[in-house]
């Protein structure tokens, strides 16, 4: 039987989860996303097409931010779904399902919380989206919960060896994150994401792939996530002036050294490698 002292623990760590959670939520609606999500538009298709969505299955994109998933999947004659914590992405869903006469169905939500039955699913997904979720293991559990037992998950995110992935470092060594924070590059490696979703799920197995991402020069590339992309966008604004140069710098560098090499002179080729997971529900 539990007594105060052996929840008093478990709460805290709860409430202090909900409160970064409400602080990643004000993150991401920062900045205009929206200007940044085209980037991500093929790592959802790729996604798709590897977990071999049909016409007719249940699909939900978990964290679908402005829908490239969900959208993907609906092309394919699936009944898709998608969810995310950001009311102003979702709306942006709606709006580009609206445009090519999709039919969605969109709600706002948290991947930690998602309010579908068990096994409401054929198929779950998520493309650059759980990754970033406050707790994982609860996001974990809630995407095997809702899948029907024999059905898929698959999942797409950034490698920690991987362009964005050194991004990623970048920031946390000018604006180190909250203590209690998940790397979410944890769920670029296979080993991982098959520990969070655990027993309930089997035949794990991965792929790496990339984007290839072109801009004017490393500048323009730079200029374009301190304004638009939350996370660099939010640990810039947090910074001093001198703080915010010296951001903007390490990042110009990282464009650079990372540059394909074999790309013409006259704009910047970067290669961004991500992974893509598949599982299937225990029966």
């Amino acid at each position: 039987m539990a007594t105060d002292t052996d929840t008093a623990p478990a709460q805290t760590h709860a409430v202090v989860l909900d409160a970064l959670r409400d602080r990643q939520q004000k993150v991401w609606s920062s900045g205009d996303y929206n200007k940044i999500a085209a980037l991500t538009v093929p790592v959802a298709e790729t996604l798709v097409t590897e977990t071999g969505i049909r016409p007719g299955a249940r699909v939900l994109d978990v964290a679908t931010g402005t829908g490239h998933a969900a959208l993907a999947a609906s092309r394919q004659g699936a009944r898709a779904s998608g969810l995310d914590y950001v009311p102003a992405l979702v709306g942006i869903a709606r709006a580009r399902a609206a445009a090519e006469q999709l039919d969605l169905d969109l709600t706002d939500g948290v991947a930690e919380q998602l309010p579908y039955p068990d096994g409401s699913f054929d198929v779950v997904l998520s493309a650059i989206g759980v990754m970033f979720a406050a707790d994982h293991q609860r996001a974990a559990a809630e995407l095997v919960r809702v899948t029907r037992p024999g059905g898929q998950i698959g999942l797409a995110s950034w490698t920690p060896s991987g362009f964005v992935g050194g991004m990623f470092g970048i920031v946390g060594r000018h604006v180190p994150p909250p203590a209690v924070t998940q790397s979410p590059l944890r769920w670029g490696t296979t080993e991982t994401v098959a520990d969070l979703l655990g027993a309930g799920v089997t035949d794990v197995r991965s792929t790496v792939h990339s984007v290839t991402q072109r801009f004017t020069d490393a500048a323009a590339f730079v200029d374009l996530f301190l304004a638009y992309y939350g996370p660099t966008h939010t640990a810039a604004a947090s910074l001093s002036p001198e703080g915010r140069a010296t951001l903007r710098a390490d990042l110009l560098a990282h464009a650079v050294a990372s540059a394909r090499p074999d790309a013409p002179r006259d704009h910047l080729v970067l290669d961004w490698e991500y992974l893509v997971v598949h599982a299937s529900r225990r029966q």
